[in-house]
């Protein structure tokens, strides 16, 4: 689903980029690129290493300036937003963060709740329990006085989700959210994903496990050497024929005894 009826009139996704150049100083990483983000779908954006996933991504978030082309958030470019503004409607989950020296966990979720904070409006039991409800929906609350440094790489990325969780935005964008997360915590935090997906959000994610992408995903954005290759339902686009030309891997493509999504089966290796 790219766009909504309205009356007689389709409306156009809240968050799309158009014709954009994505590079890194001189280094172009797309070129031309062309994106829709389907309103409260779970987007996965997949497809082997350095193909323009986390750039895509960047671009979205406002961090990635494009070189050309428009970026745009309700039609407006995201430049044109005041941080806190923008900060309201679209969270982030960043692959990776560095927390300040000495902070608490609870304080750094705390950080997730500054977009709504003013002069004239101060914390409330609204940012409270929403500090709260992130902390428990990622399973760390029992570390709230302990400092994010003292953390193992997946206590912190359970840490920062909370953050991005308690922000409670319309649109969340997620860096390969299950890094440094064991087996166990990859499927509780893509389960919270999923839920907060049913509740209305939108979520954009860039996850290299196709069979998690294609579990989890309501619409599948495949990416290679900077370009858009596929979009669409999962069970549309995952197939044979695609996995060998993306990832350049011999497979069978199955449906999944546990969710009936599609599920890749490596044969033989590399094709070539």
């Amino acid at each position: 689903m790219v766009a909504q009826p309205v009356g007689d009139q389709v409306a156009a996704p809240r968050l799309r980029a158009r014709d954009v150049t994505l590079r890194y100083d001189q280094r172009v990483v797309s070129s031309g690129l062309s994106v829709d983000i389907p309103d409260r779908e779970f987007t996965v954006i997949i497809g082997p290493n350095a193909c323009g996933k986390s750039t895509l991504l960047r671009s979205l978030s406002r961090l990635l300036r494009p070189a050309s082309g428009r970026v745009t958030l309700d039609g407006r470019p995201l430049a044109d937003f005041r941080p806190k503004e923008f900060a309201r409607q679209v969270g982030l989950l960043p692959q990776s963060s560095i927390a300040p020296d000495g902070i608490t966990v609870v304080d750094l979720v705390s950080r997730g709740r500054f977009p709504y904070q003013k002069l004239i409006r101060q914390w409330t039991d609204v940012d409270e329990e929403a500090v709260r409800t992130a902390m428990a929906a990622t399973n760390v609350a029992e570390l709230a006085t302990r400092e994010v440094a003292e953390l193992s790489g997946g206590q912190r990325q359970r840490v920062w989700a909370a953050m991005a969780i308690a922000q409670r935005t319309p649109v969340l964008l997620l860096d390969e959210p299950t890094t440094f997360l064991d087996l166990t915590h990859q499927i509780e935090m893509l389960d919270l994903f999923a839920r907060l997906h049913r509740d209305g959000t939108t979520i954009v994610a860039v996850l290299h496990d196709l069979n998690q992408a294609a579990r989890y995903a309501s619409h599948l954005i495949v990416m290679k050497a900077g370009a858009v290759v596929a979009s669409g339902q999962p069970a549309q686009v995952l197939t044979v024929d695609l996995v060998r030309e993306v990832f350049e891997l011999n497979c069978l493509v199955i449906d999944d005894p546990a969710s009936g999504t599609p599920m890749v089966v490596p044969t033989d290796g590399r094709w070539r």
